[in-house]
């Protein structure tokens, strides 16, 4: 029986590969949706595990994490910088890190933060050490930059445009480990660096003679015509910070335990400022994914439906074509069993093949769609098959199994003579 079916498909190879292509396409659309949507989910929350909290100004909780911890870059309200110093003195605050961005290299964010957060939140170093000075800069692992490079920021994005600070350059002393997230393609430089580079930092002085608090200057480095300052390359990194403390887009906060980081968020939330737990707005995040993945999944079983009614059609009219072949076989005194099995077992080898012909091809598909993510954000999707998609699979092979049985149960009721005058 098994040759008679190798040498039914040989001879029929060319149907019988456009019936294994039709499923696996279809079969395909519905992995990849599926896998890719997982791997988000996956790389986003290891991507925000080091981060427990993050307060910024009043506006978009949603853009502040986008900002602050994947680093994608918008424009947002500065918190006042006397913030900071309050929270570095705060018992229940292991430590508070500032963020500053607003400039790149090459396409690479230049972020302005402090020692205390690179060291606390990555693995150490792959070669080099920590920046020192004012003038230093560390790598993330992803950046494609030697140790020893000079990096001279770009106000704004190669995207966006903006004006190159071609008298400030920062040199590179370090570079760190991989983290497998959007850190990995970040320039990392003292905090008072980016101050100093948008002319803040100081008390500048107005035409009248008096002063401008620094937090009300800092509101203005995203405009375009804001004020350009220089760094003393040689300047020992200063981290002590007070009431002149410059406006900052978002702090970055370790608590001490899981009760002092919602009884922080509490209090920072309201008065100008607001809290976030990273994992509150991922879920907002994921909830908006899942819609879109149940209309993809949606658009991927309808396809599946047709192409299954399809080869059910494609199939009965193929069986009624070899109504002759089924004669002589129920002839030659094959039991109707035998016949029913061959047609069975037939389409459903095809349908197999074609089930894992898209498994692989759903895998590689959202690998590639991975690939193309990591380069362009540093998030790490892992792609992978777990035990939902064995299940999964099951259930398709399961499906087909009961779908084959019906042309080979047209081919089980046909009579050989009626099957031979035909």
């Amino acid at each position: 029986m098994i040759r008679f079916i190798i040498a039914d498909l040989r001879r029929l190879w060319l149907g019988c590969a456009v019936v294994v292509l039709l499923v696996a396409l279809a079969t395909a659309l519905g992995v990849a949706v599926t896998l890719q949507e997982r791997s988000l989910r996956l790389g986003s929350a290891r991507a925000a595990d080091k981060f427990d909290l993050v307060i910024g100004a009043s506006g978009s909780e949603t853009q502040l994490i986008l900002s602050s911890i994947f680093l994608q870059p918008a424009p947002l309200p500065l918190v006042d910088g006397e913030l900071l110093s309050k929270l570095a003195a705060d018992p229940r605050v292991a430590w508070a890190a500032p963020v500053g961005f607003g400039d790149s290299f090459a396409g690479y964010p230049i972020v302005g933060t402090t020692t205390t957060l690179v060291t606390s939140t990555t693995p150490g170093f792959g070669e080099g050490r920590l920046f020192a000075a004012e003038g230093e800069a560390v790598l993330g692992a992803s950046v494609t930059l030697p140790v020893g490079a000079v990096v001279k920021p770009m106000h704004g994005t190669a995207e966006t445009g903006g004006p190159t600070h071609t008298d400030i350059a920062y040199k590179v002393v370090g570079k760190l480990k991989p983290t497998g997230t959007p850190w990995d393609r970040a320039i990392l430089v003292p905090i008072q660096a980016v101050w100093h580079v948008h002319g803040l930092g100081d008390e500048p002085e107005h035409e009248d003679g008096g002063t401008e608090p620094a937090a009300t200057v800092a509101s203005a480095t995203h405009d375009e015509d804001h004020h350009h300052g220089g760094i003393d390359p040689d300047a020992p990194i200063v981290e002590d910070f007070g009431a002149d403390t410059p406006g900052l887009p978002a702090i970055l906060v370790k608590p001490k335990s899981i009760a002092d980081a919602y009884r922080l968020r509490q209090a920072y939330r309201g008065n100008g400022t607001v809290a976030v737990f990273p994992g509150e707005v991922l879920t907002g995040l994921y909830a908006t994914l899942g819609d879109a993945k149940m209309v993809l999944s949606a658009v991927a079983a309808g396809s599946q439906a047709l192409v299954a009614a399809a080869l059910v059609l494609v199939t009965v009219i193929h069986v009624g074509q070899r109504r002759r072949q089924i004669g002589a076989l129920r002839a030659f005194g094959a039991p109707r069993v035998a016949v029913f099995l061959i047609v069975w077992l037939e389409l459903l080898l095809l349908v197999a093949l074609g089930i894992g012909l898209g498994f692989v091809c759903g895998l590689l598909a959202a690998q590639f769609g991975a690939h193309l993510f990591t380069a362009k954000s540093g998030v790490i999707l892992p792609v992978g098959f777990t035990r939902d998609d064995v299940r999964l699979a099951l259930f398709l092979l399961g499906f087909a199994a009961v779908l084959s049985a019906v042309p080979a149960l047209l081919a089980y009721r046909q009579s050989p003579a009626q099957a031979l005058r035909s």
